[in-house]
């Protein structure tokens, strides 16, 4: 279904009955990312899975200025132009992760529990090799501009050795122009000392918000020491797996996550 979010046109699966459960994926993803774990989970909760701005088949709002409050208030205005007026479970990947704890940072009644999944929203952060070549103007276009399919799939491959050649190619056939180029403001607004002061607002969230971490070892771009520094009462870690756990092991995440809300 499509909803009018900040003036702008954002996609959003909605299936299943149960406690609402809010999906967000990172780079390059769309809400696709969860699709197999939606399928697990869908007969005993709600879940609901947007295209966050820019990506997949959703807009971007007007003047949307990217910053940890905007993204927090993003999704806060998502929950409502859905009318999802109960706590929900925030399940988070990737830059998913950044626009899920700055929102529920600010808005902790909201959330009922939450999974935090390969991401970050640490200040000592230090970009990998590809974000930095994205995060400099003109290397950053070009780069883009030159990667074609045979390009996409090596650095998917890169992050996630077991993806299907197929969920690659879907993944690829959605990262359009307009989609590479949320993707370069999105790095480039995103520096690391944006993070200072909310950071350190995560040991009282966690405390209020009983939170769970899943996290694929193998991941280049974000180390797995970072899967212990949020303060979650539970921590996974899939030594086999990479950055693209919700693809990688869907059914091992559905598990662990159904336990954990319920």
């Amino acid at each position: 279904m499509n909803l009018t979010v900040q003036n702008a046109t954002i996609f959003m699966k909605d299936s299943g009955a149960g406690q609402p459960t809010l999906f967000l994926h990172g780079n390059p993803d769309s809400s696709i990312l969860w699709r197999d774990i939606i399928e697990e989970m869908k007969p005993q909760f709600r879940c609901l899975a947007p295209d966050l701005p820019g990506f997949g088949h959703s807009s971007i709002p007007p003047g949307f200025d990217f910053s940890l409050d905007s993204l927090a208030g993003f999704v806060n205005d998502l929950l409502d132009a859905a009318g999802i007026t109960e706590p929900v479970n925030l399940v988070m990947h990737d830059f998913g992760g950044i626009y899920g704890l700055a929102f529920a940072v600010k808005h902790p009644e909201r959330v009922r529990r939450m999974a935090i999944m390969n991401t970050n929203f640490f200040s000592d952060y230090e970009w990998h090799a590809l974000a930095r070549v994205w995060r400099t103007k003109f290397l950053g276009e070009l780069s883009l501009l030159s990667m074609t399919w045979p390009a996409f799939r090596s650095a998917m491959r890169k992050g996630s050795p077991p993806m299907s050649e197929q969920r690659m190619r879907e993944t690829y056939d959605l990262f359009k122009w307009p989609v590479k180029k949320m993707v370069l403001q999105l790095y480039r607004a995103t520096n690391p000392e944006n993070f200072k002061g909310w950071e350190d607002k995560l040991p009282e969230l966690t405390k209020r918000v009983p939170t769970c971490v899943l996290w694929g070892d193998k991941d280049p771009y974000v180390a797995s020491t970072h899967a212990s520094r949020f303060g979650a009462q539970k921590v996974w870690h899939f030594a086999q797996n990479g950055h693209f756990l919700p693809v990688e092991a869907p059914k091992e995440c559905a598990e662990k996550m159904m336990g954990f809300f319920a």
